[in-house]
């Protein structure tokens, strides 16, 4: 005798998967709340509270000197770091994805190290080998070249907490493609860049802007590892973030927070523009 299957219960594929209304919304409904408690609530404070004290307060705080050379120290930052780790990330996926080599998996390993590290350690960790007192101190003061409380130790430490998001992107993707194209180019006469340019590059060009926004995005907002070497000298040294902690600390609370919508509004187009990204891969795959 063949058994009924239950009324409550919808076959899907090989298994089945209980109907169950309730328990759905209300995972759907706790989901949505812990957004709204710990995304959305956050964001509306901090423009309510920029634009608390009024419109042309707000932009008096954005005018300030000390405002603007964070906001210029900052973009020059991402200027700098978003091409480099271009160019690393698409060198290293294409050599991990389309090729076997000793070491390989130590190479993946490295790649990993800034999620694993705290980026306040990594900050430390420069201080240590370029600072007055680190390994390589004396060299740097007989040559006057200064690193740590200066703009190259703001970019050196960004660009390490920064240079895992365009490779990681890259990896799966290369290794989803195989490498049939590039074979099929190299067999009808293709030079190695001939590859690259017309085959290689146009197939990951979306995994790359992917990971160039992912990237910005980071570089700009980055705390822990510049806090830590960058002196937070006014003017100077300050990035955006350092800038808000400063104003904070200073119970300047509006200017605070008017600063602070800029990173927010930049993390509302860095999510608009990864959409967009993933809709037109969607799209394209």
């Amino acid at each position: 005798m063949i058994a009924k299957e239950p009324l409550n219960v919808k076959r899907v594929g090989a298994g089945r998967i209980p109907l169950a209304p309730i328990r759905k919304w209300l995972l759907i409904g706790t989901a949505l709340g812990f957004l709204g408690v710990f995304i959305l609530i956050p964001l509306l404070v901090v423009f309510t509270e920029a634009l608390k004290k009024g419109i042309e307060l707000y932009f008096a705080a954005l005018k300030d000197v000390d405002t603007l050379a964070a906001i210029k120290l900052t973009l020059m930052t991402a200027a700098i770091v978003v091409p480099l780790n271009a160019i690393f990330g698409v060198i290293a996926a294409w050599a991990i994805a389309k090729f076997e080599f000793k070491g390989k998996n130590i190479l993946i390993t490295l790649i990993d190290i800034p999620f694993a590290v705290s980026p306040v350690i990594a900050g430390l960790v420069f201080v240590l080998l370029f600072g007055s007192q680190g390994v390589f101190g004396p060299f740097l003061e007989t040559n006057n070249i200064k690193i740590i409380f200066s703009i190259p130790g703001i970019v050196l430490a960004t660009i390490f907490v920064t240079f895992p998001f365009v490779v990681r992107e890259l990896i799966p993707m290369m290794q989803e493609q195989g490498s049939e194209e590039e074979e099929a180019a190299i067999t009808l006469g293709a030079s190695g860049w001939q590859m690259f340019f017309r085959v290689t590059l146009p197939n990951m060009k979306w995994g790359l802007l992917y990971g160039l926004i992912l990237c910005n995005a980071r570089a700009m907002g980055e705390f822990g590892a510049v806090s830590v070497v960058s002196g937070h000298i006014r003017g100077l040294t300050n990035t955006v973030p350092l800038h808000v902690e400063i104003l904070y600390n200073e119970y300047h609370f509006s200017a605070a927070f008017a600063v602070a919508s800029l990173l927010a509004l930049l993390a509302l187009v860095t999510l608009v523009l990864k959409s967009l990204v993933e809709w037109k891969t969607r799209k394209n795959g």
